[in-house]
């Protein structure tokens, strides 16, 4: 019999949920299945606040990842990760803040290759990019203070929610605005049923799934009011303290 485990948002007891092929990926959803790896991935599900997450990963060096998950097969189970995703995220900041760019210090926190970033530059804006698992030699101390991050689908992916909220809170000013995209699981995951929601993917690297409770308290662990945009409020959210005035235009969307 698996252990229990403490919850990593909320560190209330968590029992084993359920178990997934490592080669579980998203593009099952479109009818693409890859053969099957052989490899159980063990989910937990909090009893409090309905995080689920496999607590396998949170072992894993880079260098396991690197092997396993974001190697070269990886655009084979994300397609739009390289170019179309960024270039829609690169669209949808600047028609939400598209105005302050020339006074705001922007950065795209799991960045990957950094082509949102370079597509922000191109239009005015004064952006950088960072990524844990690509940028492994720059000192996250050394990157200083924004207005503006993003971290558009990330949280699903960081085996270690305090470390990202860790991240977010020491890079963010007092007064500004995180960003970001995952998909809540409410509707989604019943723990008198089976876990067959695409979005618990291990081959993509989905290995942290939140509730919007989670979310909250997670963010409040650093002072950050938690909300969602209303025409998408299972999927872009926003982490803040003091909403800043060059967002004002847009807090009505949340």
């Amino acid at each position: 019999m698996l252990p229990s485990a403490s919850c990593p948002v909320c560190e209330s007891p968590s029992r084993p949920y359920d178990v997934v092929d490592l080669n579980k990926s998203c593009e099952e959803q479109r009818g693409k299945f890859l053969p099957l790896a052989g490899v159980p991935i063990y989910y937990y599900l909090c009893q409090s606040c309905g995080f689920c997450f496999a607590p396998e990963f949170s072992s894993w060096p880079l260098e396991e990842f690197e092997s396993k998950i974001y190697n070269d097969a990886y655009i084979t189970v994300d397609p739009d990760y390289l170019e179309n995703r960024p270039r829609d995220n690169a669209q949808l900041l600047t028609q939400l803040f598209g105005v302050s760019r020339t006074s705001i210090r922007h950065l795209d926190y799991g960045g990957g290759n950094g082509l949102l970033s370079k597509l922000l530059v191109d239009s005015g804006w004064e952006s950088s990019s960072y990524d844990p698992f690509v940028d492994r030699q720059v000192q996250i101390n050394d990157l200083g203070k924004f207005d503006l991050i993003s971290a558009f689908e990330v949280f699903e992916h960081v085996p270690t929610p305090s470390r990202l909220i860790g991240d977010l809170a020491s890079l963010i000013k007092d007064d500004g605005l995180v960003i970001f995209t995952t998909l809540i699981s409410e509707g989604n995951i019943d723990p008198a049923k089976r876990l067959s929601w695409w979005y618990a993917s291990p081959r993509n690297g989905h290995v942290s799934l939140y509730t919007a409770n989670s979310l909250a308290l997670l963010g409040a662990k650093k002072g950050f009011q938690y909300a969602s945009f209303s025409n998408l409020p299972d999927l872009l959210h926003v982490y803040f303290r003091n909403i800043p005035h060059w967002a004002q235009s847009v807090a009505g969307g949340k």
